[in-house]
C-alpha cells in the first residue's frame, strides 16, 4: 500500500506540472500570483484556518467599486435583494490649507483588504478603537508575504483616508416597512499629513468605528480564511465572490437549492461590463479561482446562470470561537 504524499510533496508536484505545462506551450513560467494562489490552495485543503478575518454581511452581499470612478463621483449605489446601500464621499480637514478637501470614494482590492483588517482588530479587541500605523503594515507583509514598499503602503493608506471620510447610508426592505440605517464606518480618526514616493497626502493613524457599525458588525460578522483573502488579494471581484459564497452557500436549502440568473449576477458583480456574455467569460474565471480557495464550495453553472448548493462555510465555528474572544464589558 503506497504512502499517501505530504502536502508539500502535493504542493511540489503540482508546481512541476505547472512548470511542465508552460514550457511546453511556450509560456512563461507560473507569476507570483498564479504560485501564491496555488500554495494556499493546498494548504486550504490539508489543513483548517489558523487566521481569520472577518468581513460585514453588508458587503458580502453588496460591493464598493472595482475602479476608481473619479474625484467627480460623489455616490455609490448597489442593490442587492432586500439590501440597497447607498456610499457617499466625504471631506476631510487639511491644517496646511485650513480647509475640508474632498476625498474620493473607496475602490479596488485595498479598501476590501482595509475592512477586513478593521473589522478583525475590532473584533479580536473587542474595541471600536484600532491603531493603524503598525498593525496596517503588518497586515500588509502578511497578505504580500514580503515587506511592503512605500508606494503600497501609500496606495493602502488612501484607501484607508476614503473608508475615514465616507458616509454610508444602509436601507433594509421588509414587507410591510423599510429600515434605514444612516452612519460612518469609521466615526473618528487622528489624521496626519505625511510622505509617500514625495507626495503628501492626509492618512488616518488612529481610527475607531461608528458605534452603529460597530454594534451590526459584532452581530453581522463573517468569517474569512486569511489564506484565501491573500490568494484573492490581487482582484476586487474574485474577494467580492468569495464573501458572497461564504456568507450566502451555508443558508442555502439543502433540499432544493438556490438558481440566480446571469442577469442577476451581472447586477451584482457586472460593473464595468456592458454586455453579459462578457461577464460571463471572466466570471466564470473568477469562480474558478475561488472555488480553488473555497473547495467545499458546491456550485454549478449553465447557460441560464447558477445554481447554489448547501456548503459549509469557509470557517469551521470551534475555530471562530478559539481565534476571536468575546467582546470586553464595559
Amino acid at each position: 500500500m503506497e504512502t499517501p504524499e505530504s502536502p508539500l510533496e502535493t504542493l511540489k508536484r503540482l508546481q512541476q506540472q505547472q512548470a511542465k505545462k508552460a514550457n511546453a506551450d511556450g509560456r512563461a513560467k507560473v507569476t507570483p500570483i498564479k504560485k501564491r494562489m496555488l500554495e494556499s490552495s493546498v494548504e486550504i485543503g490539508a489543513k483548517l484556518a489558523d487566521d481569520i478575518l472577518f468581513q460585514h454581511t453588508v458587503f458580502c452581499q453588496t460591493v464598493l467599486p472595482y475602479r476608481d470612478p473619479g474625484p467627480e463621483v460623489r455616490e455609490w449605489k448597489r442593490e442587492q435583494g432586500d439590501v440597497r446601500l447607498l456610499l457617499e464621499a466625504g471631506k476631510a480637514y487639511n491644517k496646511k490649507k485650513d480647509s475640508f478637501v474632498k476625498i474620493g470614494l473607496p475602490f479596488g482590492p485595498a479598501a476590501r483588504l482595509i475592512l477586513c483588517h478593521l473589522n478583525t482588530e475590532a473584533l479580536r479587541t473587542g474595541s471600536p478603537v484600532v491603531e493603524v500605523e503598525g498593525s496596517m503594515t503588518a497586515f500588509i507583509r502578511r497578505l504580500q508575504g514580503y515587506q511592503p514598499n512605500g508606494q503600497e503602503i501609500g496606495k493602502f493608506k488612501d484607501q484607508l483616508t476614503r473608508l475615514s471620510t465616507s458616509l454610508i447610508r444602509l436601507a433594509l426592505r421588509r414587507d410591510d416597512h423599510a429600515l434605514q440605517i444612516n452612519t460612518q464606518i469609521i466615526s473618528a480618526f487622528d489624521l496626519w499629513v505625511e510622505k509617500c514616493e514625495g507626495e503628501r497626502f492626509l492618512f488616518p493613524q488612529k481610527i475607531e468605528l461608528g458605534g452603529q457599525y460597530f454594534s451590526s458588525l459584532q452581530e453581522h460578522a463573517i468569517p474569512l480564511d486569511e489564506r484565501a483573502v491573500a490568494a484573492l488579494a490581487h482582484s476586487a471581484m474574485a474577494l467580492d465572490v468569495y464573501c458572497w459564497l461564504a456568507q450566502r452557500l451555508h443558508r442555502v436549502d439543502p433540499r432544493r437549492g438556490q438558481f440566480v440568473a446571469w442577469a442577476a449576477l451581472h447586477q451584482q458583480f457586472g460593473q464595468g461590463y456592458k454586455r453579459i456574455r462578457a461577464f460571463r467569460y471572466d466570471f466564470l474565471n473568477i469562480l474558478a479561482m475561488v472555488k480553488a480557495q473555497y473547495p467545499t464550495a458546491r456550485f454549478g453553472t449553465d447557460e441560464g446562470g447558477m445554481m447554489l448548493g448547501n456548503s459549509p462555510p469557509p470557517v469551521q465555528r470551534r475555530t471562530i470561537l478559539v481565534s476571536i474572544p468575546p467582546p470586553t464589558k464595559v
